[in-house]
């Protein structure tokens, strides 16, 4: 019995060897260097389109139905402010967003009270008209626009230029792993593996709004009259870039 169990571990440590030695490189099979690289190219691209949202936001102390009926005329006013502003053959656009309808409750002598009641809306302008973006403001506000919740600027042809920019930094990658290859006295036979990713940096230049004195402070008409409100953007830039790791055999 003592025989036949050693017999069978000797066998099964024999069997697991041989598996080993068939999953592991192959007598005589010589094994493959590599190169590894790393590259990277960038560009700060001039954005071409914006998303610009504008709040309406009314209130009434004791109904909400004249809180409601201001909103949807101040709204009106501004939609159509911009609708005649933009070109939607470009592929402009205006959506409203976010519309809600509440009771505002304070806290008075411990208690919970009725404040007012308060409508708010929001119309959102996609546009390429960049050049306009100031009258926008500027004409919106005029018309009871509370204020701008935020400015955004795009890219149209982000994918062309990601595209662009994978090919310079592959062929970068390319060229320095042969570089490395020659002076290392071998040559490139391949690709063992290449990471390819592109993004985007949108906090390098951030969209700037220089208001005019006389919309700033909220000063009187006269004032108004006499300092015409000038709404400035500047745009800046978005900057795009691609990364490539790739690993190379070399022979």
């Amino acid at each position: 019995m003592k025989k036949t169990m050693l017999i069978i571990a000797v066998l099964s440590i024999l069997t697991g060897s041989m598996m080993t030695s068939q999953a592991g490189t192959q007598p005589g099979e010589k094994e493959r260097g590599t190169i590894s690289i790393s590259t990277s190219a960038e560009a700060d691209i001039t954005p071409d389109t914006a998303d610009i949202s504008f709040a309406v936001v009314t209130t009434d102390n004791k109904s909400m139905q004249k809180a409601t009926l201001m909103n949807k005329d101040i709204s009106e006013k501004v939609y159509n402010i911009l609708k005649e502003q933009i070109n939607t053959s470009n592929g402009d656009y205006i959506k409203t967003s976010n519309y809600n309808a509440s009771p505002v409750y304070i806290y008075k002598d411990k208690k919970q009270v009725l404040d007012k009641y308060q409508v708010s809306n929001r119309v959102v302008v996609h546009t390429k008209s960049l050049d306009k973006l100031g009258s926008m403001i500027d004409k919106s506000m005029e018309a009871g626009a509370t204020n701008v919740d935020s400015l955004n600027f795009s890219i149209s042809n982000y994918e062309s230029q990601c595209n662009s920019l994978i090919e310079k930094a592959t062929k970068k990658a390319n060229s320095r792993a042969g570089i490395a290859a020659k002076s290392s006295g071998t040559l490139l036979d391949g690709i063992m593996s290449m990471n390819i990713s592109c993004s985007e940096n949108r906090n390098y230049s951030a969209p700037r709004i220089l208001m005019s004195k006389a919309m700033a402070l909220g000063s009187a008409n006269d004032t108004a009259e006499e300092v015409k409100p000038s709404t400035s953007i500047s745009a800046g830039v978005i900057k795009v870039y691609s990364n490539v790791n790739a690993t190379f055999y070399v022979k």
